[in-house]
């Protein structure tokens, strides 16, 4: 059994801009929760009022908060270049004492193609892959890097991130029952797993979900390390006990999900002050 975590992903549309994020980022902490999360879209706008940028809302979140960690949940790699990322990243987890976690997807086509930026999905995740393995190395090693692939080509770049961790943790979304983007995630420090239309899966589920993650992590001698595995859900309220079974299967995050679509910002406020739900 694992210890289970609860935090909040809140969207970046209409009434959630990056002020309200910090001021819900400071309840969602005096409440007692572990983690803070956001969406991160740049043309995708459910509500048709505009859509925060999520690095600004990010900075807002980190200079609101001293305790709970935060990051985008999940910012698409394949429309970002990868310097650009890690530069924000180094300067985010430097600016929270290190707290920062990278959620990381292929996106949606709304996000893409009317900008031109790569679709359809196998495409992205080509990208994605590059993107990853390029960002770390920027992040992560010492001295000029240069790389040569598909989509990027940099020579003796160097960004001296200084990042306060040593690695920032990356969690990797991915839909079941899929198996190319869960054995993607198996390579890095986390799962975002999703069901369709968002629905909560049973223990049994979400355990076989994870025995594909397990697998893939013994075979590369990883399976000893530190691994995040998620759960999106909404309750109720503290007292909902339905996140009491997911340790036993391996989770370690419960995510309580917001659908700016359904949920207020009235309504995410009273969720968060409630604080969060029972997970031992």
């Amino acid at each position: 059994m694992t210890d289970l975590r609860a935090a909040v992903c809140v969207p970046t549309f209409g009434d959630f801009d990056a002020r309200t994020l910090g001021e819900l980022a400071t309840a969602a902490e005096g409440a007692g929760w572990d983690g803070f999360f956001c969406w991160d879209h740049v043309l995708w706008d459910p509500l048709g009022r505009g859509v925060a940028d999520t690095t600004v809302a990010l900075t807002a979140i980190a200079l609101a908060t001293s305790r709970i960690r935060f990051g985008p949940l999940v910012t698409p790699l394949a429309r970002r270049r990868p310097w650009k990322v890690a530069r924000e990243l180094a300067s985010l987890d430097r600016l929270s004492g290190g707290r920062l976690t990278l959620g990381v997807g292929n996106g949606d086509d709304i996000d893409f193609e009317p900008v031109g930026d790569p679709a359809p999905a196998r495409p992205r995740s080509a990208v994605l892959d590059e993107s990853l393995g390029l960002l770390r190395r920027l992040l992560e090693e010492e001295g000029p890097v240069s790389h040569e692939g598909v989509a990027y080509r940099v020579t003796d770049v160097e960004l001296h991130a200084g990042t306060v961790q040593p690695r920032i943790p990356i969690w990797v979304a991915g839909w079941w029952p899929h198996r190319r983007p869960l054995k993607r995630a198996a390579r890095y420090e986390g799962l975002v797993p999703l069901w369709p239309e968002f629905a909560l899966p049973s223990p049994a589920e979400y355990g076989a979900c994870l025995d594909v993650i397990r697998e893939a992590r013994n075979e590369a001698g990883r399976g000893h390390e530190p691994f995040d595995a998620l759960v999106w859900a909404r309750t109720e309220g503290p007292d909902d006990e339905r996140a009491l079974a997911y340790p036993e299967v391996g989770a370690t995050w419960w995510v309580e999900a917001f659908d700016p679509r359904r949920d207020t910002l009235a309504d995410v406020r009273h969720r968060i002050d409630a604080g969060p739900p029972r997970t031992r």
